[in-house]
């Protein structure tokens, strides 16, 4: 039998060794020369003046509220369609996320229901690029301007993205954070990086990352109360190799991207906002400026179709396929805290009910697409469109 296919594979080489081995053997694992090279170089690619790494996108998320001052008695307008991170950030804090429904197309945040959320405890705004789509960014800015709100970008799984002004995801000026789990667009194993809006908030990001030390780095001298989020040396450097051809890998994952759309085209299924959404759903396509930055390949199911029973079915014939992903509100610690309770949110609950990621990862042949075109046909059956 073929070997099955993977639902992700990081995309690692001679570089990504060469650069471990010689954080080895120098000895310096955490906090040396190739953390610092990292966030510099980073901040080079992205377009902007710094970027402080830390261990985990979650981590990032956490720092930016903290340095935006959420706290208790404040309301912070998400999306409930996301990785359970960009609510928990807030809760940490004891802020309260207040979700609002999603664009059917895109998925990610509706610019108008964040603006009928705001209310007299509303202290900020959390969009999230879901998918690797660009929110709305210029839309977001612009109510937080008009009701002098905060904005944290959940950039996790967007890295190279581009919003509808032309400016890259995590360059529009307000705090952002990004991923680099195993099977991001670009991969440390763990880790994550954050934007900040400011010198002021860079210098803060890095103490907290680091248990609140002063910036002179005394070691039991600390200034504020902080955190153990650091990134390794070790990591950093996988960072650096993978940075080294960042732009090749996000042309590869849009190559097999668009082998799918194509292949799944060719049978039936129908891209967001183009046409009829009762049948097999795939990924919107670029808006204007906008660009997508490929994350993960995740189509919509027919209305109907036993999503279990596909990914079993798929398993089956070797192809990893997984339910992506479960609306926020309704996971037992937001509904037992906050009372949510299905039918709040019918786009976004619509979108978690039917939402399948598919085998995804550079290197991808066509044969592969192919194959896991043609299992998804046969799980689907009578139900295709």
């Amino acid at each position: 039998m073929p070997e099955d296919i993977p639902l992700a594979r990081p995309d690692l080489g001679e570089r990504e060794e060469e650069v471990v081995l010689e954080v080895l053997r120098s000895g310096r694992l955490s906090l040396g020369p190739w953390l610092e090279r990292f966030e510099r170089e980073f901040a080079a690619w992205l377009g902007v003046s710094d970027a402080v790494a830390v261990s985990s996108g979650t981590a990032g998320l956490h720092l930016g509220v903290r340095a935006l001052g959420w706290g208790p008695g404040d309301e912070v307008i998400t999306s409930p369609f996301s990785f359970i991170a960009s609510a928990n950030c807030l809760t940490y804090e004891d802020a309260k996320p207040v979700f609002c429904d999603i664009d059917p197309v895109t998925l990610n945040l509706d610019a108008e229901a964040a603006r009928a959320a705001v209310g007299e405890r509303t202290a900020g705004l959390l969009p999230v690029d879901i998918l690797g789509y660009p929110a709305a960014a210029p839309a977001m800015a612009e109510i937080a301007s008009a009701f002098g709100l905060g904005i944290l970008q959940d950039a996790c799984e967007a890295l190279g993205a581009v919003d509808s002004e032309g400016v890259r995801v995590g360059a529009q000026g307000f705090t952002a954070t990004f991923a680099f789990y195993a099977n991001k667009q670009l991969t440390t194993g763990e880790g994550g990086m954050i934007v900040p809006a400011d010198a002021a908030a860079a210098s803060r990001f890095r103490s907290e990352r680091n248990q609140g030390r002063t910036p002179d780095m005394g070691w039991v001298d600390h200034e504020r109360l902080g955190f153990n989020y650091r990134l390794t040396d070790l990591q950093a450097a996988i960072g650096v190799a993978q940075l080294e051809r960042a732009d090749d890998l996000l042309a590869e994952r849009a190559r097999v991207a668009v082998a799918y759309t194509e292949r799944l085209g060719q049978a039936g299924g129908t891209v967001a906002g183009e046409g009829d959404d009762a049948g097999l759903v795939l990924p919107c396509a670029d808006r204007g400026s906008e660009r997508r930055s490929w994350f993960v390949y995740a189509v919509r199911l027919p209305r109907g179709a036993d999503r279990d029973a596909v990914v079993a079915d798929l398993s089956q014939r070797g192809v990893q396929a997984k339910a992506y992903m479960p609306c926020i509100h309704l996971l037992q610690p937001y509904r037992e805290r906050f009372a949510h309770r299905p039918g709040e949110f019918p786009v976004a609950e619509d979108a978690s009910d039917r939402l399948l990621a598919l085998p995804f990862f550079t290197g991808m042949t066509e044969g592969q697409v192919e194959r896991c075109c043609e299992a998804l046909e046969e799980a689907l059956q009578g139900d295709w469109t």
